[in-house]
């Protein structure tokens, strides 16, 4: 059996199981297993396989057709600008969280030698893009997931960053260790409630605890709003991700905490997805 038969084989089972990547991520699948990149399988369709590299395919996308994301599977997730290596212990980075990234260079670009705080720090991807992008920033993350923080410390040591940044298991409400430029946060912001209704890959694999935000999915928001009132230097910045329906909540939270709003910006869905405000 070649790589083009088994792709194809993929493809049909992935999408009777209505995956709409189903071409690509049989692709994806195809190069973890053979530890090719895309270009090669396309280039090699012809090529016999293993009987041992054929099993491992099957078995992956067995996986996928039963709704278990692609960066699960094959342990990795491209975000900003590298590869992280992720698991499911933590988040599926996604497209929309760059937009924290984005900003903050922005905002930092005639800047040096800041210090930032990452509040849930999952993967580690903003934190460790963001001190990628800016060699004299030093950064801190902190998480209240043991094996979130392992797997930072993996992707630290991955992109060489282990002398810029320092992990801590711990919960916001606990965390007291110095005073920063810059306060990051993609926290859990989904209504309890509406957890069911997320889509089946999301909800069966990803961990709940980075998603729950409570019964009105504004209790992770409160905390880190409170606790980065005291961890942030007068006139630094917070880069706060909401959900699309948050931003007035949010405001209100930030401005009774003595934050200064300076811009809410859209995702690539024209939704409200970031809040940069100003401790005042």
């Amino acid at each position: 059996m070649n790589i083009e038969n088994e792709i194809n084989k993929a493809f049909i089972r992935l999408k009777k199981n209505n995956i709409q990547s189903a071409k690509l991520d049989s692709e994806i699948l195809m190069s973890s297993v053979l530890k090719k990149n895309r270009k090669f399988i396309i280039l090699n369709s012809s090529q016999n396989l293993k009987k041992k590299s054929i099993s491992i395919f099957r078995d992956l996308v067995n996986k996928r057709s039963n709704g278990k994301p692609i960066a699960y599977l094959t342990g990795k997730k491209e975000f900003w600008k590298n590869e992280f290596n992720v698991n499911e212990d933590v988040l599926v980075p996604r497209p929309d969280t760059e937009l924290i990234v984005e900003q903050v260079l922005e905002f930092s670009k005639n800047k040096s030698k800041l210090s930032i705080l990452d509040i849930g720090v999952g993967s580690g991807c903003i934190l460790l893009s963001i001190i990628l992008e800016k060699k004299n920033f030093q950064g801190v993350g902190i998480d209240i997931n043991k094996k979130s923080i392992d797997m930072c410390k993996k992707n630290t040591l991955k992109l060489k960053l282990r002398d810029k940044v320092k992990f801590f298991k711990s919960d916001v409400d606990n965390f007291n260790y110095g005073k920063y430029d810059l306060i990051v946060s993609n926290p859990p912001y989904i209504n309890s409630l509406k957890l069911k209704y997320l889509e089946s890959d999301i909800i069966k694999f990803e961990p709940r605890i980075a998603l729950d935000g409570g019964l009105d999915g504004m209790s992770e928001i409160r905390k880190v709003i409170d606790k980065s009132s005291e961890l942030i230097k007068k006139n630094g910045k917070l880069f706060l991700e909401i959900g699309f329906d948050q931003k007035y909540k949010v405001k209100k939270i930030l401005k009774d905490k003595g934050f200064y709003i300076n811009k809410v910006v859209k995702d690539l869905a024209k939704n409200d997805r970031c809040i940069i405000s100003t401790k005042i």
